[in-house]
């Protein structure tokens, strides 16, 4: 079962988060949100991103009244199922069928309306028959939402589209039935004005259908993206364990763990879910959980978390949390809760719906009852009406967002760059802060040997030659680290880990040691003063350093480190020319974070935060005024991507990451960051230019065709036109560099 009671909920309320159906536009939220306010003490934030609600409600309120509430508005509400880790039903299919149809069937309309030659005879009842099958089956979510918007006394874009299509429709039937289009030999009269007392032989089913074909292929692209919304949620769910091995014997599914079994966890596996280890000890690679570069040592008595991995020897776990109780279910929590909260973006086109298309609705009336008025004839009048309701369907409003989006996201994947919709480029014009998180991201994320101290008179090569093959020999990841570098195919013998402290063996007929040096101190092999030295200022920078010895003495001191990426420093310095203050937040140590933001040129340093912490620090940046970008790659950092005004994610980090940004960097390569956010603001740009024209063309055409300056077919090719002019502004993109 779902909890309706949430943390930080004052005393007597609760929250809940409704599943909300029917929205078609920003401006459905805002209806939904308004109605829910309207309620004694309720709260709610609507986020038509993710088609969600959340409610805070008094203690003493039923939600089922909430859901009634939303219904009452004509949409659908639901309480939330448990989060499942399995796709969802394909919603995009019937999205996807309608605008195959209504492309399919449009072209030879518009083809046969636009071109003389093939207008045979009886091309028009051809046209009707191919028409009528757009308007009615593929625009048919339009009509339906139109209709429910009625019924509440709203109007929206549906609403006009609705109307334009369908006056469209109704005319050119008219027309063929009553007039005189549907005559053997017809072909379409072209004159700019409309003839007084004339009309009766045109029709305009070019108009309806292509008008459909146009607005569906803004709304597919438009859910396309949003599909992805809960995908983050999934990519979490992804990452735990499916079965574990019970201490007493025989494998089960993960989910009939209980708290207080034991489980045995191999190397190389999974934890299954948070609990104590209870025997053995071994390196553990909590990096997707915590950003920790470095594998934690775990032995008896220590916790250990979910999904994390065992990097070494076997351990025995006693189960202390299981199910939504755990750190990964909580982390999952985080980043729902991250996404509903995300400030809506309201779209110009649906933010002037409310005022426009009442406008229009009123000077489509007031044209047909002043032509009626001047005795101009039913026909004339008609006519100027639909041409006025034709010249102000939003076809260019519906194609500005996805056609610059889809030119700008075709530009960003040829560069490296994924921009997951329209609402990621409302916050790249504002962003003033950049949190980055250092594993993975500023740095390469994986261990590699940085330096070798050596003793006096010892051999790099030699050291590494015996370090090296004895390493080889160990799976713990400082190990791989020194034997990557080293490369050694020296024979091991007597190879033996010990605990806590690192490795020994017999290599080529030397007695070799490479841990800490209280290891090599239980063989008398002490640090000489230089290499102690050397050692506590390794250790004091935040690297890790394990000493080497063989035959009674101490040879070198080998340092391992999580390395910067060599193009961060330059990624900084751009990320800075663009106005952004950057931030360095890790679970790291604070002598870690400190050495690489001087080596990359970063000053503000937060260190040690756990996964829930890097959302707070996000928050409280947010809080203080600044509009927040963060860069993150880990499970660790999907939370903070989710609640920052933009999130960017390394495309070389965990999916769950990458699914709750707003960006991916496919590279991994932080130089792209400052690219990406250029493209989009770019991207914006040209929206936002596009919305510009294709509202001016609208204000500028409409008071044409009300004068009966413009018949509908010249205004059906007007429209187009303007779809034409913002489909060419957005191929500006192509050339972004």
């Amino acid at each position: 079962m779902t909890s309706l009671t949430e943390p930080g909920t004052e005393s007597g309320q609760r929250a809940v988060e409704l599943t909300i159906g029917g929205m078609t536009c920003a401006s459905c939220a805002n209806r939904i949100e308004r109605k829910l306010n309207k309620l004694d003490g309720v709260t709610a934030s609507v986020n038509y991103a993710t088609e969600k609600a959340k409610v805070v409600f008094p203690a003493g309120v039923d939600p089922q009244d909430l859901i009634s509430e939303v219904e009452k508005a004509g949409y659908t509400a639901a309480l939330p199922a448990p989060p499942q880790a399995e796709e969802p039903p394909d919603e995009l299919r019937s999205l996807r069928q309608r605008l195959v149809t209504a492309v399919v069937l449009s072209v030879p309309v518009v083809a046969m309306a636009m071109i003389p030659p093939l207008q045979f005879t009886y091309w028009q009842w051809s046209s009707l028959t191919l028409a009528a099958p757009v308007v009615a089956y593929a625009g048919w979510p339009f009509h339906k939402a139109a209709w429910t918007n009625l019924r509440h006394g709203a109007a929206t874009m549906d609403t006009l589209i609705s109307l334009g299509t369908l006056a469209a429709l109704g005319w050119s039937v008219w027309a063929l039935f009553f007039g005189e289009a549907g005559m053997p030999g017809m072909t379409h009269p072209f004159s700019f004005a409309i003839e007084r007392g004339a009309g009766a032989d045109a029709i305009y089913l070019e108009t309806a259908a292509a008008v459909t074909a146009f607005i569906l292929a803004g709304r597919y692209f438009e859910a396309r993206s949003k599909r992805r919304a809960g995908a983050a949620l999934r990519a979490l769910m992804e990452l735990g364990a499916k079965d574990v091995e019970l201490a007493d014997g025989g494998r089960v599914p993960v989910e009939r763990l209980k708290a207080g079994d034991r489980f045995v966890v191999r190397p190389g596996e999974k934890i299954a879910t948070d609990g104590v280890v209870e025997e053995g000890s071994s390196a553990v690679d909590a990096s997707m959980l915590t950003g920790e570069s470095v594998p934690v040592e775990v032995k008896p008595g220590d916790g250990v978390t979910g999904a994390t991995v065992n990097a070494g020897g076997r351990l025995v776990v006693r189960a202390t949390r299981v199910g939504a109780d755990t750190q990964l279910a909580q982390m999952a929590r985080l980043v729902e809760e991250a996404q509903t909260g995300k400030a809506q973006v309201q779209r110009l086109a649906d933010r002037v719906s409310g005022v426009f298309v009442p406008v229009v609705i009123a000077l489509a009336v007031g044209t047909l009852g002043y032509w009626l008025g001047t005795g101009e004839g039913a026909t004339a009048a008609f006519t100027a009406a639909v041409a006025v309701l034709i010249i102000a369907c939003p076809c260019a409003l519906g194609l500005a967002t996805p056609t610059a989006l889809l030119v700008g996201t075709g530009r960003g994947a040829q560069l490296g760059i994924l921009i997951k919709g329209p609402e990621v480029l409302e916050s790249t014009r504002r962003i003033d802060t950049i949190v980055l998180d250092k594993t993975g991201t500023v740095t390469a994320g994986t261990m590699s040997l940085t330096a070798v101290h050596l003793a006096e008179g010892e051999s790099r090569e030699e050291v590494l030659r015996l370090a090296g093959a004895l390493e080889h020999a160990s799976e713990h990841p400082i190990a791989r680290a020194v034997a990557k570098e080293a490369r050694s195919d020296a024979a091991v013998e007597g190879f033996t880990n010990v605990e806590g402290l690192g490795v020994q063996g017999v290599v080529d007929g030397h007695a070799v040691l490479v841990g800490r040096p209280r290891l090599l101190e239980e063989w008398s092999q002490r640090l000489p003063a230089d290499l102690a030295r050397r050692l506590a200022e390794e250790e004091a920078a935040g690297r890790t350093a394990v000493a080497v010895g063989w035959d009674g003495r101490a040879r070198a001191v080998l340092v391992v480190s999580d390395v910067v990426k060599p193009t961060s420093k330059e990624a900084i310095a751009q990320l800075k020319a663009l106005g952004l203050t950057p931030v360095l937040l890790t679970g790291d140590n604070e002598a870690v974070a400190r050495t690489v933001a001087a080596e990359v040129g970063i000053d503000e340093v937060i260190a040690g935060v756990l996964p829930a912490g890097k959302v707070d620090v996000v928050k409280r940046l947010q809080s203080e005024g600044k509009v927040v970008a963060m860069v993150g790659d880990g499970v660790n950092d999907a939370a903070a991507l989710a609640q920052a005004d933009l999130g960017l994610a390394m495309g070389t980090g965990t999916d769950a990451a990458i699914e709750a940004s707003d960006l991916t960097l496919v590279r991994g390569d932080l130089k792209v960051a400052p690219d990406a956010i250029r493209l989009a603001r770019r991207t914006l740009k040209v929206i936002k230019g596009n919305l510009f024209w294709a509202f001016a063309y609208n204000v500028a055409a409409l008071p044409l065709a009300a004068l009966g300056l413009l018949n509908p077919m010249i205004a059906g090719a007007a429209m187009a036109f303007s779809s034409v002019f913002v489909v060419s502004n957005s191929l500006r993109l192509r050339g972004f560099r």
